[in-house]
């Protein structure tokens, strides 16, 4: 506290050494504080919680919405790791929708091209999908690292390879197919 009563100074914030993902600490022999779960009972259930309509919803171009393929590998890929439980369903969800859109902007920047008509002038403008796809692609960026910071912080096994925003130019290819 500053001698006229306000509180200033102090540590700032992210100041300091950054803390070791769990893989790290596995591999160099310190465990450090590490979530020990309970033995719990071994059951059998679905390898992916059941996909939310609006991800299958139909849309108004008749193209078919990827993000319950995006939802599936993406849920699939957590599994694999051991971090499903730690991801919660809703980002997978914002991350699997931002993807499909974005794969939809693409497909109609190929289909009608760079430039749009300004409706009043009737000059050439950037086309809005393009601007929509930036937004989109950022936010897909943005719900990704979320969800790779989580995997990289309590995965102890090799999170790394292959992963599913790897495949997003798959999923935009396939969306020109059909």
């Amino acid at each position: 506290m500053a001698k006229d009563g306000t509180a200033r100074g102090g540590a700032r914030v992210g100041a300091g050494r950054k803390p070791k993902a769990l893989a790290e600490k596995v591999t160099q022999g310190g465990t450090g504080p590490v979530l020990v779960f309970p033995e719990a009972a071994d059951f059998k259930g679905e390898n992916v919680p059941p996909v939310k309509d609006f991800l299958k919803a139909d849309q108004k171009s008749g193209v078919k919405l990827c993000a319950e393929d995006v939802f599936r590998s993406t849920y699939l890929w957590l599994k694999e790791r051991g971090c499903d439980r730690f991801v919660n369903t809703q980002l997978i969800e914002q991350y699997a929708m931002s993807v499909s859109r974005w794969v939809q902007c693409e497909t109609m920047i190929s289909e009608y091209g760079f430039l749009g008509k300004h409706p009043t002038t009737g000059a050439a403008i950037t086309s809005p999908y393009v601007v929509m796809s930036q937004s989109y692609l950022k936010q897909v960026n943005q719900c990704w690292y979320q969800i790779y910071q989580i995997v990289k912080d309590n995965c102890s096994v090799e999170y790394g390879g292959a992963n599913p925003h790897d495949d997003l130019m798959e999923h935009l290819l396939m969306a020109k197919k059909g």
